[in-house]
This record gives structure tokens, C-alpha cells and sequence, in this order.
């Protein structure tokens, strides 16, 4: 299986620490986000890595090189002459380098989450995510669980089918619209994961994080 980890982003929110740095390269724990998750994936057996970079994008592809040291092979989706072309528009242009079904983590979230390598859809799914409880900052929530009528928020951790994305064509696309028509044909599921996961969109977020991590409470 190949994965995805979104890092295109401008990283706004993240102001002052994302003017010269990309977000994915903000540390906490002693490293940047983004190796949390390369990481955390090739524990789980995925080493097949497509990362879409745009805003200091350059940076991001030094850093990582080929993925060898981390004993991984890392492919960039280049958006940097174009801009960031928002979740379904990045997944579009990489869809030659992705798999069959794949995965793809929003890279500036941090979870203990363990993904599985030999995940399948049944053959009706285009997608199935992964939601997590709601943080103060989300408090209602995105989406069911399945066969619930609890709502949850999406942690940016999804499998998904290249057939949802196959027909549509280049440019600058949202994902939520996408993911919304696969629950109306009732071709999308969900799960419910109770563990560690924080949205990294705020310095004070950011913040806690580290604090969490220094003390030893994750």
C-alpha cells in the first residue's frame, strides 16, 4: 500500500513559526512532524511514501531527500509552481504514484494511531476514515460513525479508492464535497479511534503537544 501525507500547506495559523519554515518541519518531540509520521508508518509495514509539498516545498524535499536514511522510498508531488491545489487536487495530480487503495494523513496532525498495511475496501467503498472525539476547537463534529447517529471529527487519516478520484480533472479541488457525495451513495464508512491524536493548527497547540511529550503522557 502507498501512502499519502498531505504537507502543501501554508501553515497561516501557524504564524510567526511558518514564516521561513514549512509546517511539517515544525519540531516537537525533537523532530519535525512529518518524520513522526514517516516513522510511525514504516512500523507499519508501509514504506511506500507520496508527500505533496508546495509553500517552501523546496525545503521540505532537502530535508527528506529519497527517504533512504529513514528506510523508507519517498516521492514528491510537486505543487510549488502552481500553489497548493487543496486536498482532492493534490491527490489528483499524485495519483500515478499511488496505489490501487491508499492512505492518506493530513501532515499536521500528530496520532498514535497504527495504520494497516493490507487495509482493503470492499469493492462498493470509494473511502473509510477514521474519527477521533471532538476537540474543543471542532465541538460538533464532521462525520457519523457508521450505523450511529454519534458524531465524530475526522482526524485526516483516510483509506481511499483511486476510482473516487479517477475522473476528476487537474486543479485546485476540496475533499470534503467528495467525501459527502460517498455517504450520500452510501459508498464511504467509518471507525471510531480513542487514541492519541492532536490537530496541530496553533503555536498553543503546538505548545501542549510538547508538553505532553516532554512529561510522558501520550
Amino acid at each position: 500500500m502507498t501512502a499519502m501525507i498531505l504537507a502543501a500547506g501554508l501553515g497561516t495559523r501557524m504564524r510567526p513559526l511558518t514564516n521561513d519554515t514549512p509546517k511539517p518541519l515544525l519540531k516537537v518531540g525533537g523532530k519535525p512532524l512529518i518524520l513522526w509520521h514517516i516513522e510511525s508508518l514504516k512500523a507499519s509495514g508501509i514504506t511506500d511514501i507520496v508527500i505533496n509539498v508546495a509553500y517552501l516545498g523546496h525545503k521540505i524535499i532537502d530535508y527528506l531527500g529519497n527517504g533512504s536514511k529513514y528506510g523508507v522510498t519517498i516521492h514528491f508531488s510537486d505543487e510549488q509552481e502552481e500553489g497548493a491545489l487543496e486536498t482532492a487536487g493534490g491527490i489528483v495530480k499524485a495519483l500515478p504514484l499511488l496505489s490501487d487503495t491508499f492512505l492518506v494523513i493530513n501532515g499536521d496532525v500528530w496520532t498514535d494511531f497504527s495504520y494497516n498495511n493490507n487495509f482493503s475496501l470492499d469493492e462498493n467503498l470509494l473511502a473509510h476514515l477514521v474519527l477521533v472525539d471532538n476537540p474543543k476547537h471542532n465541538p460538533t463534529g464532521d462525520f457519523f460513525l457508521t450505523g450511529t447517529s454519534d458524531k465524530y471529527t475526522f482526524s485526516g487519516i483516510g483509506y481511499y479508492s483511486k476510482k473516487m478520484f479517477s475522473e476528476l480533472t487537474y486543479g485546485k479541488q476540496a475533499l470534503a464535497p467528495l467525501l459527502f457525495e460517498a455517504i450520500d451513495a452510501q459508498k464511504l464508512t467509518t471507525e471510531y479511534y480513542r487514541g492519541a491524536w492532536h490537530d496541530i493548527g496553533t503555536p498553543a497547540r503546538l505548545e501542549f503537544l510538547e508538553r505532553q511529550l516532554s512529561e510522558n503522557v501520550l
